[in-house]
């Protein structure tokens, strides 16, 4: 009875391992559904969030500040007061140039009323003579001291312009002293306090900066030369900001600007993204990460990347198109086929003979070592 019990445990134990044997050299493959999925392609890229427009504030006049109106975040509006510099000398200038054309205004004054009774006294002279009560050398000089009298309204009309030039660039000047906002915008920077003197004898300095809406900003960020090609205005780009990693955003591509940058050897260019604002969530200055859509290729025939990699290991055959197997049920089947769009996963089938559901292999187990396809993948 133990015999008999010790040589049926032999058989098992034999048709076990030459199961196990049998089997570890039966090759599995492991297949993925051939499906129709949505393919974006995007080019990522990093840039500044920056108002659209931005006005810098400066002053054409030198002088101390005496007073400031506004902060930084302060809301303004087109023609409201900044800044005002001690406007005492611009005020001193002003009464000065005031006295001087009061005064030219006099001397013409005088001028007109000589002129009018020596024009009178040479018609007096020219009539007298007609009548020979007078001689000649008598009508000549009353006539030399009309001319004279004519150069000098001529000269005082010439003093009475020049001082009032002079008043208009000193009242200007005045106006000057007082720095107000050319646009309605918010104040984003402030560059002096009270008490600080401003020169503007070489240049014109910057006191604010005011952006002219922040509710439309826009990202300006760089795009190597290998990806700019396929940059066009009106593509969606999305974009995630630090301060907001649990939200995304979306603008569009509104120019792609044309003068390029080198650093290091590599070449960028500038492309600016729209930003809407008007819920207030983005703060000048921010660093966004932004992927803008190049690709947007619907209901496409997909298969996964890996399939284009694979190929099973007893074939040995080169192929000159790049192709995918399909498992069928009786067995594998080589197919030709022509890639789109593609991402990190997956690839697009433009044409080929395979179909949604299709079981494509991506890899095998057991039956030896895996020999390459024979093709070059594509670039995924």
């Amino acid at each position: 009875m133990n015999k008999k019990i010790i040589i049926i445990i032999s058989v098992v134990l034999i048709a076990v391992g030459l199961f196990c044997i049998f089997n570890s050299k039966k090759v599995k493959y492991i297949t993925k559904p051939v499906t129709q999925e949505t393919i974006t392609q995007y080019v990522e890229a990093s840039g500044t969030i920056k108002p659209i427009n931005t006005i810098a504030v400066g002053t054409q006049v030198s002088g101390t500040v005496a007073k400031i109106y506004v902060d930084y975040n302060s809301v303004v509006k087109k023609g409201d007061m900044l800044a005002e510099l001690d406007p005492s000398l611009f005020q001193s200038n002003v009464d000065q140039s005031t006295a001087k054309l009061n005064n030219a205004k006099a001397t013409l004054s005088r001028a007109t009323a000589s002129l009018n009774y020596k024009k009178n006294n040479y018609q007096r002279y020219k009539n007298l003579y007609a009548k020979n009560y007078v001689s000649k050398d008598e009508v000549e000089l009353a006539y030399a001291n009309y001319q004279q009298a004519l150069a000098e309204v001529a000269s005082a009309n010439a003093d009475v312009n020049a001082s009032q030039a002079a008043l208009n660039n000193n009242l200007t000047n005045l106006g000057y002293s007082k720095i107000t906002s050319p646009v309605d915008g918010t104040v984003i920077s402030r560059a002096v306090d009270v008490g600080q003197t401003v020169a503007a004898s070489f240049n014109t300095p910057t006191l604010f900066e005011v952006a002219k809406d922040l509710t439309q900003m826009q990202i300006e960020t760089s795009v190597s030369e290998a990806d700019i090609g396929k940059i066009k205005v009106g593509q969606v780009a999305k974009y995630t900001l630090d301060g907001y990693q649990d939200k995304t955003f979306e603008g569009k591509v509104t120019q792609v600007r044309l003068a390029s940058t080198t650093t290091n050897n590599v070449v960028t260019y500038t492309v600016i993204v729209s930003v809407d604002n008007s819920e207030g969530f983005v703060i000048p200055g921010m660093t966004a990460n932004v992927s803008i859509i190049t690709s947007d290729v619907k209901n496409a025939l997909c298969v996964p990347n890996q399939a284009l990699k694979f190929s099973p290991a007893d074939n040995t055959q080169k192929y000159e198109k790049q192709g995918v197997w399909i498992k069928t049920n009786t067995g594998l089947k080589r197919y030709d086929v022509e890639l789109g769009a593609f991402d990190d996963n997956k690839t697009q089938i433009i044409t080929g003979e395979i179909k949604v559901g299709d079981k494509v292999c991506v890899s095998s187990s057991g039956g030896g070592k895996k020999k390459p396809t024979g093709m070059r993948p594509p670039r995924i």
